[in-house]
């Protein structure tokens, strides 16, 4: 995979994430880890699927790679999702939202040491610039204490998604890290639903609920975590954190589709700072974790 198709996959991906937030709001009301594990069950599927027909080989996991790909699972599709339903109930979603855009920044000083070299101020002073762009698009929320504590933990979730599969992609690749990630996140779901939401919870998801999860489970699951790994795999974490800068725009962009009002001037020069930053980042040579195709 070339240089500029890491960086338009791992784009989509992020599309794929910040026009998935209206989405997300239909199951506000839905038993939330029963709809994760139907959502991330489906996803398994279709990845195991997709690597069959692609002749991408599954490998098991051996040694320490289960505890990088539970901790990818636990933080980055469990915890991640229970942060921002519980977080939302003290928090405007701003508030998450701008905890989330403070990625790029972790990601561009911690991915390249777990790499084997250190963060290069290019990718620093670029992750800077976008998380100011992100936070200007996202806006500031009102909040409570409790809305913070979950807020950081929604930051080290998201970070840790990324972070976590980087020792593990170069054995597994994007689609094994994904298929390994989404499964084990199914067998942590299916204990939790049953024990805080009942074994019957499933019957309570109505039929919108049910095209919401398959929606999440087809776009921002099975095809984003593809597109995103394989962008981290070639481009390294640091690099291609600056590219979670476009999921607060795609959500932005996605609700004046939808028939929400237009951006404000705010928003605009948001997106401006966030391509700034991209410009700044992605301009030198990268180093990928793995050899490129």
């Amino acid at each position: 995979m070339t240089r500029s198709l890491s960086v338009a996959a791992g784009s989509a991906g992020m599309c794929c994430v910040g026009g998935s937030v209206a989405v997300s709001g239909v199951l506000a009301d839905a038993p939330l880890f029963t709809t994760q594990a139907v959502r991330y069950a489906l996803a398994c599927l279709l990845l195991i699927a997709f690597a069959r027909l692609s002749r991408s080989g599954l490998v098991r996991p051996r040694g320490t790679e289960w505890l990088w790909l539970a901790g990818i699972a636990a933080t980055g599709l469990v915890v991640f999702n229970l942060a921002l339903v519980q977080g939302a109930k003290h928090a405007e979603p701003a508030v998450l939202g701008v905890a989330v855009a403070c990625v790029p920044l972790l990601l561009a000083a911690a991915g390249p040491k777990l790499a084997g070299h250190g963060p290069r101020r290019t990718v620093l002073a670029g992750a800077l610039v976008v998380t100011l762009g992100a936070v200007l698009v996202q806006g500031l929320g009102r909040t409570d204490g409790t809305g913070v504590a979950w807020a950081a933990v929604a930051f080290g979730c998201e970070a840790a998604f990324t972070l976590l599969a980087v020792p593990v992609l170069g054995r597994h690749g994007p689609v094994g890290v994904s298929v390994h990630t989404t499964w084990l996140a199914v067998a942590m779901l299916a204990v939790l639903g049953p024990l805080h939401e009942g074994p019957a919870a499933i019957t309570r998801l109505s039929r919108t609920d049910l095209l919401a999860g398959a929606y999440l489970a087809v776009a921002v699951t099975a095809v984003a975590f593809v597109l995103w790994y394989a962008c981290v795999s070639r481009l390294g974490a640091g690099r291609a954190g600056l590219l979670t800068g476009i999921a607060p725009i795609a959500a932005a962009l996605a609700g004046v589709a939808l028939g929400g009002p237009a951006p404000r001037a705010g928003v605009w020069m948001g997106i401006a700072v966030v391509s700034a930053g991209l410009v700044i980042g992605l301009r030198a040579a990268p180093a990928p974790l793995v050899a490129a195709d």
